[in-house]
């Protein structure tokens, strides 16, 4: 699954979803490195 973590203020990372940490951070991979953040929640759908 794709997932997009927060890494710092600016920085976003889009990759393959990895684990969940106890924190409530996530881990995603992208090629060979793997990126810890927060995660960005999903947009709400309005109808």
């Amino acid at each position: 699954m794709l997932r997009t973590v927060t890494i710092g203020s600016c920085v976003s990372v889009q990759g393959m979803f990895v684990r969940q940490l106890d924190d409530g951070k996530i881990a995603v991979r992208v090629d060979e490195r793997t990126f810890i953040g927060t995660p960005v929640p999903a947009p709400i759908k309005l109808n």
